[in-house]
């Protein structure tokens, strides 16, 4: 059974508007990520706060090369001025670099389910004319390093989170070791990109205090060239001034974060974690020492993605809804997506007869006389043929035939 194809989230780059085309993952994608180059980058929904962060870096790095650096070459010997204006480059394309590898990679996306996981104790069985709706348990607890910790299911993706994954109300998706959604950079903070997030919230604090301090340095040279106070010196270098104000609140801002950063590493949490289980009220699992817990962040392997976006979707895009969810019609298909199983209740959105019903009690066609008669399990094959559409009903196919299967007979006999 098919249902409509998602539409075509390509991406303004990819370059192929044929509709014959194989879907790729990242085209039938459920989450609110945005893809480019085929798939190649992934961004959050907000990738467009990633211009301002990108001006906010850009635009005070060209003033201080044409306003500072510029002016501070000729004043020292052998030509070694232009360092400064070298340096400030190339902290400054650093500092860019961490950003895209923050904001344009899988922060570690958990894929989604089919359909929700079986209870422990269902057995498959059919027990009399309908199978009851069977309710997940929302919380599980699983032990972490001799401590026990709970892990909750989630409706949106249909699977029990693990240990410190949580659900990201902005991309939609399920991320590991979740530390916050940073509209800044226009992504999650996750397992796979964390490390990125810190370097580069703190080369943006070091770029930061080397415009702040040569600014200083510009300033003393116009007050040692002028003979003048620094109160003048600072009147006739504006950009200076401009960018020493700029840079000063940057640093609270950027210098805070890296200092709030480190806490976390040496302890081994996560912004999510740190306000709301409070680890200094409980023991936490996955504190190591602050020695190995900066050699776990900051030097350990990235873990590979656990989504391959620019794979081909199985079965060629028909009928596709996700590359992880299964495909479905009616009223199974919104049972799927509330987090709930088909039941046999929901029967008739599957087995299709002509001009009838199905009810509680079993299936009912009704004439044009509105009188219904009730199908048995001793039907013959010229009933059946006429009751079950053969062109739209896929109940016990056997062998290019389309009959009831023995669930739907044992079903209309009771």
């Amino acid at each position: 059974m098919y249902v409509s194809a998602p539409p075509n989230r390509s991406d303004p780059f990819s370059g192929s508007g044929n509709a014959s085309d194989h879907l790729r993952v990242y085209q039938a994608w459920k989450g609110s990520n945005k893809f480019f180059l085929q798939g190649r980058f992934i961004f959050g929904p907000d990738v467009r706060s990633l211009v301002l962060t990108v001006f906010l870096i850009v635009a005070p790095v060209t003033v201080f090369c044409v306003f500072v650096a510029g002016k501070l070459m000729n004043d020292f010997a052998d030509n070694s001025g232009i360092s400064i204006m070298v340096v400030a480059v190339v902290l400054a394309f650093h500092d860019l670099v961490l950003l895209l590898l923050t904001s344009g990679r899988d922060p570690g996306i958990i894929p989604r389910n089919a359909h929700p996981p079986e209870p422990e104790s269902y057995d498959g069985n059919v027990e009399g004319a309908q199978t009851p709706q069977l309710r997940l348990p929302r919380i599980k607890e699983v032990d972490v390093n001799g401590t026990t910790v709970k892990i909750k299911y989630c409706d949106t993706c249909m699977l029990y989170r693990p240990p410190r994954c949580s659900h990201c109300s902005i991309c939609n998706n399920c991320v590991e070791r979740f530390d916050h959604h940073c509209p800044w950079v226009g992504q999650c903070i996750g397992l796979r990109n964390y490390r990125y997030f810190f370097m580069f919230v703190s080369s943006t604090t070091v770029l930061c205090v080397y415009v702040f301090g040569f600014c200083w340095v510009y300033i003393r040279k116009v007050m040692d060239a002028d003979g003048t106070s620094i109160w003048k010196a600072m009147i006739r270098s504006p950009a200076a001034i401009v960018l020493i104000i700029y840079t000063f609140i940057s640093v609270w801002f950027v210098g805070g974060l890296t200092g709030f950063h480190l806490y976390l590493i040496g302890t081994n949490q996560t912004t999510y974690e740190n306000f709301r289980y409070r680890y200094d009220r409980r023991a936490n699992p996955y504190n190591r020492g602050v020695l190995d817990n900066f050699k776990e962040i900051l030097c350990g392997p990235t873990p590979r993605s656990k989504n391959d976006f620019r794979a081909k979707v199985p079965g060629g895009g028909g009928g596709f809804v996700s590359p992880n969810m299964g495909g479905g019609g009616g009223k199974s298909m919104e049972n799927i997506e509330m987090g709930r199983k088909a039941v046999w209740g929901d029967i008739n959105s599957v087995l299709d007869l002509p001009d009838g019903q199905v009810n509680e009690g079993g299936f009912e066609n009704k004439n044009s006389s509105g009188i219904s008669s009730e199908i048995r399990s001793t039907v013959d094959e010229g009933d059946r043929i006429g009751i079950i559409h053969s062109r739209r009903s896929s109940w016990g196919r056997v062998s290019g035939n389309w009959e009831m299967s023995p669930e739907v007979l044992a079903l209309a006999s009771r």
